[in-house]
């Protein structure tokens, strides 16, 4: 039955604290479930902030809370403590399911792994349904409408075909097409092409990108690292607990707890433009991860000139040179004409984890000695000038 419109009207407000260009953010999220065993704790604490226009993938071991994650921002379960914003609306606070429900159809496109079509309506009426359940667009617009989002992802001559009748590709685009049915902003993604071939699986991802070059945001749960490298950014979850992303960019062979490790135990540190991080000869008691920002390093001539060797940016590091054939550092590393954002990791943690990852351990050699080669090219080029 249908809930009386009267009641289904939002009372959702705009958060005083949200962001202008944030689309969803999670502040200090807590989900715990109980069950005859005791109390569970899914997600633990989590901060996160997504902006308009990204297209963000989230991965994670069954069970880390990337599902969870995602029903916290559709709405769907509600934290056991802190606060989601999703499109500078706190979705929560003081708000009934009817009128959070009203939102979520206005605001938000889920796609499912397994497509939830209501197998007894054609295509078209799958499409047409999240317009009459909150009434937007004219009685007689809808099927127009519907029928443009199906010619948008190419099953305009199925549109009166029942979903038993269309292939698994097929049925996954049309619930795209009835995700899209509202013109929401944000289009949430659970798993969306794991029971997809890799055909169909790319025509799915091409029409997120689609949607992302026309201001859409995208927020995607998936296992396949051949769709997180075609998204602006890839979150990591493990044990209820997001990894920095600088740890997971600089170090991607890590193993996730590893991350997490890494995560918790280095120091944020912020550096001006142009002030230094390291100084020649110094020594060198931490492994730094890039957060934000970009750093020089630098060789000084004996004329006190100076040589920028190279420019490192968010997602790389640097002092692995020094912590990995010991001694002092090389030559200056200082911060870029804006300010930078680091991670700074003890020397003894990083060669604990390294002596643990062996595969890590050979990705960062192989990085030093393309660095120690550039390092020796500029060596030529700087002495003969003294």
């Amino acid at each position: 039955m249908k809930t009386p419109r009267s009641s289904r009207k939002a009372a959702l407000v705009r958060d005083a604290e949200s962001h202008p260009d944030a689309m969803i953010e999670l502040r200090g999220v807590v989900k715990k479930f109980s069950n005859a065993a005791g109390v569970f704790t899914v997600l633990k604490g989590v901060d996160l902030t997504i902006y308009r226009g990204e297209f963000v993938s989230i991965v994670g071991k069954s069970g880390s809370g990337k599902s969870t994650l995602l029903n916290m921002v559709t709405g769907i379960d509600h934290p056991t403590d802190g606060k989601v914003v999703v499109h500078g609306t706190d979705i929560y606070t003081g708000v009934t399911e009817s009128q959070r429900s009203n939102w979520r159809g206005k605001n938000l496109g889920i796609v499912f792994q397994f497509f939830q079509l209501l197998p007894m309506l054609t295509l078209l009426e799958n499409v047409m349904l999240p317009m009459d359940y909150v009434d937007m667009y004219d009685f007689d617009e809808r099927p127009q409408r519907a029928m443009e989002l199906l010619k948008l992802v190419g099953l305009e001559k199925f549109a009166n075909k029942l979903p038993v009748l269309v292939s698994t590709g097929q049925q996954q685009l049309a619930a795209i097409a009835r995700a899209m049915a509202c013109d929401p902003p944000l289009l949430v993604a659970d798993e969306p092409t794991g029971n997809l071939d890799t055909r169909s699986a790319d025509t799915i991802i091409q029409l997120f990108e689609q949607f992302v070059a026309q201001g859409k945001t995208i927020v995607m749960v998936t296992h396949d690292p051949s769709l997180t490298s075609r998204t602006h950014r890839n979150l990591i979850i493990s044990d209820g607990e997001l990894i920095d992303e600088a740890v997971s960019r600089s170090l991607p062979q890590l193993r996730h707890r590893h991350m997490l490790e890494f995560t918790k135990l280095a120091e944020k540190r912020v550096y001006q433009p142009h002030e230094t991080i390291l100084s020649r000869n110094q020594n060198v008691d931490h492994f730094f991860m890039i957060r934000q920002g970009e750093v020089d390093v630098v060789l000084q001539q004996k004329s006190n000139k100076e040589y920028v060797i190279s420019r490192i940016g968010a997602g790389e590091f640097f002092g692995e040179m020094e912590l990995m054939r010991g001694g002092k550092s090389v030559a200056n590393v200082r911060a870029a004409e804006s300010p930078v954002e680091v991670l700074a990791l003890p020397r003894a943690e990083f060669a604990r984890v390294m002596d643990e990852s062996p595969i890590t351990a050979d990705a960062v050699a192989k990085i030093l000695q393309k660095r120690l080669e550039a390092q020796k090219i500029a060596d030529q080029r700087v002495t003969p000038r003294d």
